[in-house]
């Protein structure tokens, strides 16, 4: 299943407390259990003003039906190519 990186520009995101961010995520996930196995949430990163996360999904409509149903902002969604990292330049 393709991978996709979601940016999502939410100011103050890193000032969002424990618990804000637990229903946040318990919103998301009850959004997925409706929409079945074709999107899945593999894991997110906070920052100051943006949250990006990263999904498994059929296509990038399901990434943008998942935002709104949730009502989570969408901004740049963008198919992953290809994942390099360190081992990568061992070729």
């Amino acid at each position: 299943m393709p991978k996709y990186v979601i940016e999502r520009n939410i100011p103050g995101a890193g000032k969002l407390s424990k618990s804000d961010l637990v229903g946040v995520s318990q919103k998301s996930c009850s959004v997925l259990a409706e929409m079945g196995p074709a999107i899945q949430w593999i894991h997110s990163y906070v920052t100051d003003d943006k949250i990006y996360c990263v999904y498994y999904a059929a296509n990038e409509d399901l990434v943008r039906q998942h935002a709104q149903k949730g009502g989570f902002p969408a901004d740049s969604v963008a198919r992953v190519s290809a994942v390099i990292e360190p081992s990568t330049a061992e070729g």
